[in-house]
């Protein structure tokens, strides 16, 4: 070997060592790599930060705020209304949203499918009150399984495709994929359905801790006109208030707060519902219903915001302006343009409207005013905010605009009309010039950690392919195979692609083990198509690392994950899919 060779072999095998410790953070850990290479002049300069304007880091940041957007809009809410029920137990889910992901992933890109149910997950998780991390990954193998069934479903299969067209004179149609790549989808799923997700380590992230110990609100929505909840009964509406981790208590009409006999009540423009609630199933159950904030007078001031709405939580402590006074008497609504949405009290029950309610102190407040005045309206008050979680206020009038911008942005990409990365940035324009997603939030949704992970990674795997690494891999895989039957050659070749597909980006590892594989091919004197197909599933079954496929960088943050927690299920999600991929491509694509 090189030095150079010697070098970055070494680099690597430290890299993975220390992120399978896990004492240190993983962007640390790959950045460090990155200068150390720069330093020993393997990697140069000119090209130290190349991989963070690399397509697959710019898709990983993009997809996140895109996400973010579909959940602002409220599109998330709707997939989860229709498809989704947290009551399900934890593997029925993973069933489900694996099966939705797979199938939408062999005709859409698999990045894209992942994008689209990501969001839907997390909601799902939240409300079922366990961490998403036990049903993200799962998610993020299943979007990656199902792009092996067909030719646009992930980009190996193209490049495959494109160099079979190359050498052979005709590509590998649509569904060529299929009878391999199918098989093998379909027993990841039904193993990571049914018993990989038991594989992954239990953490309790700190949302998801704070978040099982919110105090309910009590608040109000308002019917508006020409809502389609007017001549219908209050108590047909139980259903999808629980859905929605929602109770509704009673109803206020003209001022009267009705209460035993609401249930029965035929609802009317201008009536006020009851809930309990916590900010995040209110915002959810007023999106689902087009439910209100407040009267048509307030709601059409609050419309007139410029940059969008925000939820504040607030204390009221014995000192605050508000104590002893309530937020009508106080004049919260014309003096500050801010709604009282809701008011927990332990122990207490409210008897009127919230905003004519004497404020006690000790009351919690949530407070929805125009973006950037919570501080304002919370130094106003008198009142301590409490500790950021990021509540945000569902943009409903928005939802199938920002449906339509990312399934034609999506069908764009799939068509080759226009590159995903640049498809997926005009649908982040598009969202910030909409106010789907306000401007000043646009960069709170990226996990930076990731980015700086996967543009340290770029760099150091261009080197060992531009250092002849990968070619002495290709060489040493030869060598090592002279004289073996067919299958077990097959059976390395996709070992180390696998391997292979694991460090570098899958696209990077079909180019380097799509020829290996023909040149195998010629030696033995057979086709050639049973080796590209092993190259084909092997290049898409990166389960070991979250940097060897863009899916499994995305949910690393959100799934709150650490770098050794892939292999537990992906290790044996590999043999699984060698297992059955082998003899699929002897039977379906014959030597």
């Amino acid at each position: 070997m090189t030095f150079d060779q010697t070098v970055l072999f070494a680099l690597f095998a430290a890299v993975f060592g220390l992120l399978l410790w896990g004492k240190y953070r993983y962007d640390i850990v790959a950045f460090s790599a990155l200068m150390v290479a720069v330093v020993l002049g393997v990697v140069p300069a000119s090209e130290a930060f190349a991989g963070f304007g690399h397509p697959a880091t710019l898709v990983v940041a993009l997809v996140l705020v895109v996400s973010a957007g579909l959940v602002r809009s409220g599109a998330v809410f709707l997939i989860t209304r229709t498809l989704v029920d947290s009551s399900r137990n934890l593997g029925a889910h993973i069933t489900l949203m694996g099966g939705i992901g797979a199938v939408l992933s062999a005709f859409m890109n698999n990045v894209a499918a992942l994008a689209l149910l990501m969001p839907v997950d997390i909601q799902t998780a939240r409300k079922a009150g366990r961490t998403p991390g036990m049903s993200l990954m799962p998610l993020s193998f299943a979007t990656i399984l199902g792009g092996m069934a067909t030719l646009i479903g992930t980009p190996p299969n193209i490049i495959i495709a494109s160099i079979r067209e190359e050498t052979l004179g005709e590509p590998f149609r649509m569904f060529d994929f299929a009878p391999v790549g199918g098989i093998a989808a379909l027993a990841g799923l039904l193993f990571v359905a049914l018993i990989g997700w038991r594989l992954i380590p239990l953490r309790q992230n700190a949302a998801g801790a704070s978040e099982a110990q919110l105090s309910q609100y009590i608040a109000e929505l308002t019917v508006p006109e020409g809502s389609e909840m007017i001549g219908q009964r209050l108590g047909e509406f139980d259903k999808e208030a629980e859905k929605a981790d929602v109770a509704i208590l009673g109803l206020i009409r003209d001022g009267k707060r009705l209460y035993g006999r609401a249930a029965g009540q035929l609802l009317r423009a201008g009536d006020a519902l009851v809930l309990e609630a916590t900010p995040e199933a209110l915002d959810e159950f007023r999106s689902a219903a087009s439910l209100d904030f407040a009267d048509a007078a307030r709601q059409e001031k609050l419309a007139a915001a410029g940059d969008g709405l925000e939820l504040v939580e607030v204390v009221v402590p014995e000192t605050a302006r508000i104590k002893g006074r309530s937020a009508q008497a106080l004049g919260l609504a014309w003096r500050q343009n801010t709604v009282l949405m809701g008011l927990a009290r332990q122990g207490r029950r409210l008897t009127r409207h919230i905003r004519q309610e004497q404020i006690e102190a000790g009351d919690i407040l949530l407070l929805l005013c125009p973006r950037d005045r919570g501080a304002d309206v919370t130094e106003w008050l008198g009142c301590l905010p409490l500790a950021e979680r990021g509540l945000s206020v569902t943009a409903n009038d928005k939802t199938w605009l920002a449906i339509g911008l990312f399934a034609g942005a999506v069908l764009a990409a799939s068509l080759g009309i226009i590159y995903l990365p640049i498809a997926l940035g005009l649908v982040v324009v598009a969202y910030v010039l909409t106010k789907i997603l306000p401007l000043a939030e646009l960069y709170d949704h990226i996990e930076w950690p990731v980015v700086v992970l996967l543009g340290s990674m770029i760099p150091l795997g261009a080197a060992l392919d531009s250092a002849g690494g990968t070619a002495l891999i290709a060489e040493s895989l030869l060598t090592l195979t002279n004289g073996m039957p067919a299958w077990a050659i097959l059976t390395v070749l996709m070992v180390v692609t696998m391997t292979l597909s694991d460090v570098l980006n899958n696209t990077a590892t079909a180019i380097v083990a799509a020829p290996v594989g023909i040149q195998m091919a010629n030696g033995l004197g057979v086709s050639p198509d049973p080796f590209l197909m092993a190259v084909a599933v092997a290049a898409s079954a990166a389960f070991l690392t979250p940097i060897g496929h863009k899916n499994n960088t995305l949910v690393l943050g959100p799934g709150g994950y650490q770098f050794g927690d892939y292999w537990r299920i992906g290790l044996p999600l590999e043999v699984l899919i060698i297992a059955v991929s082998i003899p699929s491509i002897l039977l379906f694509w014959p030597l």
